[in-house]
């Protein structure tokens, strides 16, 4: 293939079946990826938006370009474009989401080492899920603020009252407390963090990107994908591993299959038929393009 028709933005893989969302997601969310300095990722984007306008620099090989663009997905916004902050982005859900997740697992029997780490984790969250949001929808820093106490005190309240109410039940039961705290939490925190997306819509686009116009119900539906993603990649670390007892070291492997394992569980680039949609823009999309168009699409956010 000439790389003057190189398209950059084609999936690498099949992006409607789970194992090429899989690839995808191994590929943009490795941990190495957010160790490279921002200039490497700058020169990166530089590469992309080169390839994008149809001029690419002699000498570049098609190798190059799938990196450059690896590169561009794990560390870019793709709403805005924008460079994502370090913590925020998926790349470092391995390193940061393992030392957080293992604090938890091992600091669990006191009071205040619940709250602690609950803090901390719930912390961490907010600003993964602000970084991931759907930038379309901005949010004001007062919002911002009601989400993250809003999820925090939830995590608290749930961690805290279960560790109460586990006291004298077995050890193993104790240590699953941390995960419930965790999904009660995850089903606040995403909401809150998005929700203008809830209250005002999406863009929808159809299927060659023509934004066709908002959907609130679009955003339900994608934000309730992200929850059960989020609540999917902390699953295993936190409830199989106090059953099979496994040591620390090997639960590495684990969160560095599962993050990219639940993000694949639904694709980024979401899709909803028509008829579902409010029914509103509903007619504004039948009246302007009648049954040409049967599908909506958005980002989902991760």
């Amino acid at each position: 293939m000439a790389l003057s028709s190189f398209d950059i933005d084609a999936p690498r893989w099949d992006q409607s079946t789970f194992m090429g969302r899989l690839k995808h997601f191994f590929n943009i969310t490795d941990w190495r990826t957010a160790l490279l300095p921002d200039s490497r990722l700058d020169e990166a984007k530089a590469l992309v938006e080169s390839c994008r306008a149809g001029s690419i620099p002699p000498g570049t090989t098609e190798e190059q370009l799938h990196y450059a663009k690896k590169l561009y997905d794990s560390a870019f916004h793709p709403d805005t474009g924008d460079r994502m902050n370090l913590i925020g982005r998926m790349s470092f859900q391995v390193p940061g989401g393992m030392a957080i997740t293992g604090c938890m697992l091992q600091f669990y029997r006191t009071v205040p080492a619940v709250v602690f780490w609950q803090w901390v984790n719930q912390s961490f969250n907010a600003l993964v899920n602000y970084t991931n949001r759907n930038a379309a929808s901005p949010i004001t820093p007062k919002q911002i603020g009601v989400a993250y106490v809003t999820a925090t005190s939830t995590a608290l309240a749930t961690a805290v009252g279960l560790n109460l109410y586990t006291k004298k039940a077995p050890p193993l039961v104790a240590r699953w407390v941390p995960f419930a705290a965790v999904a009660a939490a995850n089903c606040v925190n995403i909401p809150m963090m998005r929700q203008q997306e809830i209250l005002n819509g999406i863009a929808v686009t159809d299927e060659n990107g023509n934004k066709l116009g908002h959907s609130k119900k679009a955003a339900v539906k994608g934000i309730i994908q992200v929850v059960i993603s989020r609540i999917t990649m902390a699953a295993p670390g936190m409830i199989i591993l106090p059953i099979i007892m496994q040591r620390m070291e090997k639960y590495k492997f684990i969160l560095v299959f599962m993050v990219p394992a639940a993000c694949s569980l639904f694709p980024q680039r979401c899709s909803m038929a028509v008829s579902k949609l409010e029914p509103e823009l509903r007619d504004v999309i039948v009246s302007q393009y009648g049954d040409a168009v049967q599908r909506v699409y958005f980002n989902k956010g991760l």
